[in-house]
């Protein structure tokens, strides 16, 4: 396999055309012969720069609206043929097929398409053919020809030819043929998801998993552990597409921390009033509403102040400076919010390496999308968790029913539950979690840890008695026995909601009754592993 590979016929045809007039000029000044096909044949053309169409070297016309133009002996054979093999040379010979040594393409934006909702025709008709075609021919054959799919490589492109008298290195051509069967194994999992969607296919037989790279990481959860971060290409207002406005650069576990914020955070809307949620460990230690953000704020970190030290702090509206100040006031690894204003983007700004981020508004909780995790041998695949509930789905199952008062924290308590890691126990008073049980293996623990949690901080603040005291309790999934149940109640809590389903439901009811609680049943459980 030859080193060097000199550069002198270029086939050009992309349809995103940013800078395609400066790369063509530039190969056109070292002297290489310039094919192209269609509207980046007119770009070019227009631009004063000499170019052949295909159609001149195939002897075919574009047809079919533009479905065929390259796949085509006369451009495949002069993409694959090896040139140090005397039967293909031969080949080229007879039959008059010139040799392509560089092949730039970018393909039709079929991910965008979808991502506007276009309709099922428009979408097909959006998947290219020939793009991917040539890209894997070019690919295969790096031994001889290079091959650039992506508009920011082109300048590494030009640099490798002056770097190399017009010719590129066995390296260069094998880096980016890799990346360029990512690209078309990344094109062709976005169209086999869509499909999948498309036609109501909930367990395809293959599932392609797919994503472009946001950033190397220099270590995953642990300092031994490669890592690296991936957009898979949605929109979904979150850490993938938010902008860093300042602090140093995210980690592993600062993305997986800041995704479980604010997928929290979301669950509460801007009309409804201002929230915050305080996350540790992916876990919440501290979620409030409020009558300004401040208040929020303060509310959540007085659930569980040693746990937010360090912690990620989301927000569901614009951060404002008094906010700002508040959470400076204690170590605080990342801030993500819809937003800042320039009063907030200053007092942090003294904290140099407090990361503050800005998403393109709320996520959508109520949208479908696809979860996944990887396990040994294998794939988990599930749909995201975007189950909700409202007053008209809860049942009474007790002598007391709760007032309304109560029902608006057994609501929040439950939002908030279902981003708590199972076993999940959250206790919440006037709009605030005061106890967060989380991640235990059995139930009875989390009610136990999360009052334990409560009574710590009542000392703290200086208050007579624990705010679990006529709090509100959720949890995540039924009450297998009484046990967990009763300790809610021992903690003060006076009322429940939970999903019911245990072969034991009426043991529990029976102990929520004895013990004065209002208890709500969901029909629906919340784990979160």
């Amino acid at each position: 396999m030859t080193n060097l590979a000199p550069l002198r016929r270029a086939l050009l045809s992309v349809s995103d055309k940013t800078g395609l007039v400066d790369l063509a000029k530039a190969l056109d000044a070292r002297g290489v012969e310039l094919l192209s096909t269609g509207g980046s044949a007119k770009t070019l053309r227009d631009a004063g720069v000499p170019v052949k169409d295909v159609a001149e070297v195939t002897g075919f016309p574009e047809m079919m609206d533009g479905r065929v133009k390259t796949l085509h002996p006369m451009v495949h054979g002069g993409l694959l043929a090896l040139r140090d093999n005397d039967a293909h040379v031969g080949a080229m010979t007879e039959h008059g097929i010139g040799p392509i040594d560089l092949l730039v393409v970018n393909l039709y934006p079929f991910e965008e398409t979808v991502a506007k909702g276009a309709d099922y025709d428009t979408c097909i008709e959006n998947i290219d053919i020939g793009g991917p075609a040539m890209i894997r021919a070019a690919a295969k054959n790096h031994a001889f020809v290079t091959t650039v799919v992506d508009v920011e490589d082109y300048d590494a492109l030009l640099a490798e030819l002056d770097a190399n008298e017009g010719q590129t290195t066995l390296a260069f051509r094998q880096r980016h043929a890799q990346i360029a069967y990512a690209r078309t194994g990344t094109y062709d999992a976005a169209v086999s998801s869509w499909m999948a969607g498309a036609i109501g296919e909930e367990t395809p037989r293959r599932r392609v998993f797919a994503g472009t790279l946001a950033q190397p990481l220099r270590y995953g959860e642990n300092p031994h552990q490669g890592a690296s971060f991936y957009h898979d290409g949605s929109a979904r207002p979150g850490v993938a597409t938010a902008i860093q406005l300042q602090g140093k650069e995210l980690s592993y576990n600062n993305i997986n921390d800041t995704d479980a914020a604010f997928e929290l955070v979301s669950e509460f809307l801007p009309r409804d009033g201002f929230a915050c949620a305080i996350i540790k460990h992916a876990n919440p230690c501290g979620v409030a509403t409020g009558r300004t953000l401040k208040e929020a704020y303060q509310k959540a970190f007085d659930c569980d102040r040693t746990s937010a030290f360090g912690g990620i702090v989301a927000l569901n509206s614009t951060l404002d400076g008094e906010t700002a100040e508040a959470i400076a006031e204690i170590f605080t690894e990342v801030v993500i919010a819809p937003g800042a204003h320039q009063d907030a983007k200053d007092v942090f700004a003294k904290k140099k390496n407090l990361r503050l981020l800005t998403a393109p508004g709320l996520a959508n909780t109520a949208e479908p999308g696809t979860a996944w995790k990887q396990v040994s041998g294998g794939i988990l695949v599930q749909n995201r968790d975007n189950g909700r509930i409202n007053l008209d789905d809860l049942k009474v199952v007790t002598k007391i029913a709760p007032t309304d008062e109560q029902m608006r924290d057994l609501l929040f308590a439950w939002t908030v539950a279902k981003h708590v890691k199972s076993n999940a126990i959250v206790y919440v008073k006037d709009g605030a979690t005061v106890g967060v049980g989380a991640g235990q293996m059995s139930r009875l623990d989390s009610a136990l840890i999360a009052a334990k949690k409560a009574e710590r901080m009542a000392e703290a603040l200086g208050l007579p008695e624990p705010l679990t005291k006529g709090s509100a309790v959720a949890s995540d999934a039924f009450f297998p026995f009484a046990d967990g149940l009763l300790e809610a109640a021992a903690a003060g809590a006076s009322c429940v909601i939970q999903p019911g389903g245990s072969m034991r439901d009426d043991e529990v009811i029976k102990a929520a009754d004895e013990a004065g609680l209002a208890m709500v049943l969901t029909g629906m459980r919340h784990f979160r592993h």
